[in-house]
């Protein structure tokens, strides 16, 4: 039995500060490297490897014998024009001084999970942690700008109605009034001076 106001002891050492701090540290770097490809949020295989403590090539291996664990949602290969763009932006590679010959995969928060269990190595399982965690506190990030994106969707469409019924009834009441009053004509031809 404890103490009132104190927590009660489980056996398992209390995470400390500095775990904590270096937590977070190790998901802001996991944020740093996922890019949105397809719509979807991924993080390219060379950075995945470097996280998991393997080569590019090793991961990629164990990717291709055990695809049919790694569908479509889960990994995908970068087209042509998708990895230039990357290259454009992030400088990414350079072919001519020995770097990437093949189109590199691209893992989903699903697939690196995947991509940790058939590399099977204490150091992939732990980083997966981190990796997940990353994906999930974006998610987490973006939810508030989805929620604002469709009320302002809301608001634009009830204001372009709002536009026509105004136009509407302004037409109305302009068919509604008379006719502006025009100012008295003025008789036509001759007219002679008045005495007085």
């Amino acid at each position: 039995m404890t103490e009132p106001g104190k927590p009660e002891e489980s056996g398992e050492p209390a995470p400390s500060r500095t775990a904590a701090a270096a937590s977070m540290v190790a998901i802001e770097q996991v944020q740093a490297k996922i890019l949105t490809i397809r719509g979807q949020r991924v993080i390219l295989d060379s950075d995945l490897a470097g996280l998991y403590g393997v080569t590019t090539a090793r991961l990629n291996e164990q990717v291709r014998r055990n695809i049919e664990r790694f569908p479509a949602d889960f990994a995908f290969r970068l087209s042509r024009e998708e990895f230039d763009r990357l290259m454009s932006q992030f400088a990414t590679s350079n072919v001519g001084r020995g770097g990437r010959r093949k189109l590199p995969y691209v893992f989903t928060e699903h697939g690196a999970i995947m991509a940790a269990s058939v590399l099977n190595s204490m150091r992939a399982v732990q980083t997966s942690i981190f990796v997940v965690r990353a994906f999930v506190q974006l998610k987490q990030m973006l939810v508030p700008y989805k929620e604002l994106m469709v009320r302002l969707e809301r608001l634009e469409g009830t204001v372009g109605t709002h536009d026509e019924q105004i136009t509407t009834i302004v037409e109305a009441i302009h068919l509604l009034m008379p006719p502006p009053e025009e100012p008295p004509r003025e008789p036509f031809g001759f007219r002679r001076a008045k005495k007085n």
